[in-house]
């Protein structure tokens, strides 16, 4: 019997043990409730105790809190439409005070968001485009942040950071803007293949004018050349013939020969008596016929081959 009583009080000891030992994470911070109303607030990790039945307790994370937005839209200074992407980090600094307002990450979520939203619409609202895209993006994170932080107080949270993402125009802002700068550079480039081809041509003028010039300078000065050549040489022939008009009539009836007496179709009718042949009676040429149409063959004969020459 005392045995048996012995053990439903061990384990009701037992029982009372378990549900007043609690454990506190490192990541966590405990509110110890009684019937409904915070009791204490314990931040520190371990093991801690409780009355049972009589006190609950709450656990609320310790960490640093992401919050994510979905983009807004919202109206520059200067009139124009940003979709802007934004985000929040966030600690629970007054525990208390957070279960009392908000009870939970979820509704504080919702809060923080409406207090960021409200945020970016004003102070974006004052800054020109080029301030919130490239200028004083920073400066303006911070001022949002520290208007965020004070709204955000009152909920026992500490804002600790305030980042836009991206800060983009609209689709159709954007397809606007991209259609609008293709058109340019395609003039742009039709301009510089305008002048282009305008150089091009230009060059190709000069180019043709100066191949003229040097074609035609060349051509004078071959001219030039060759006459002063065809009157050296009529000059070198005129004292040959000075020198030894014999040698000189012989040479003229060899090349006569050479020209007139090819193998083809060219046919000759003349006297075997012709001077024209008074070479191959006689190599010295003496017994040439004296008579006017001899004469006159071997002048016919004679003054092609001069010509050739």
């Amino acid at each position: 019997m005392r045995s048996g009583i012995f053990g439903i009080v061990v384990v009701v000891l037992g029982f009372l043990l378990y549900t007043s030992i609690f454990v506190v994470n490192p990541t966590q911070q405990a509110l110890v409730l009684q019937l409904g109303r915070v009791d204490r607030v314990i931040q520190e990790p371990g093991p801690q105790l409780k009355y049972p039945f009589v006190q609950n307790v709450v656990y609320l994370d310790k960490r640093i809190l992401d919050l994510d937005m979905s983009p807004q839209e919202v109206i520059a200074a200067d009139l124009k439409r940003l979709v802007v992407d934004a985000f929040a980090r966030y600690r629970i600094s007054n525990p208390v005070l957070f279960y009392q307002r908000v009870n939970n990450i979820r509704t504080a979520n919702q809060r923080l968001s409406t207090f960021l939203q409200s945020s970016l619409r004003s102070e974006l609202g004052k800054a020109s485009f080029e301030a919130i895209v490239r200028d004083d993006r920073s400066g303006l994170m911070e001022l949002i942040r520290q208007e965020v932080s004070q709204a955000a107080a009152e909920l026992g949270i500490e804002v600790v950071d305030v980042k836009i993402r991206r800060a983009d125009l609209p689709d159709a802002n954007s397809q606007a803007i991209f259609a609008r700068m293709q058109t340019e550079r395609q003039r742009e480039a039709t301009e510089i293949r305008a002048q282009g081809e305008e150089q091009s041509r230009r060059i190709r003028s000069r180019a043709d004018r100066d191949a003229t010039v040097l074609v035609a300078e060349a051509n004078r000065d071959s001219e030039i050349i060759r006459g002063d050549g065809d009157a050296e040489r009529n000059k070198i022939f005129a004292q040959a013939f000075g020198a030894d008009p014999e040698f000189f009539a012989f040479y003229r009836s060899m090349q006569a020969y050479e020209a007139g007496l090819q193998a083809g179709d060219t046919s000759l009718v003349l006297s075997p008596d012709s001077s024209f042949f008074r070479f191959f009676k006689d190599p010295t040429g003496v017994n040439a016929p004296a008579n006017g149409s001899g004469s006159d063959d071997v002048e016919d004969i004679r003054s092609p081959s001069l010509a050739a020459q």
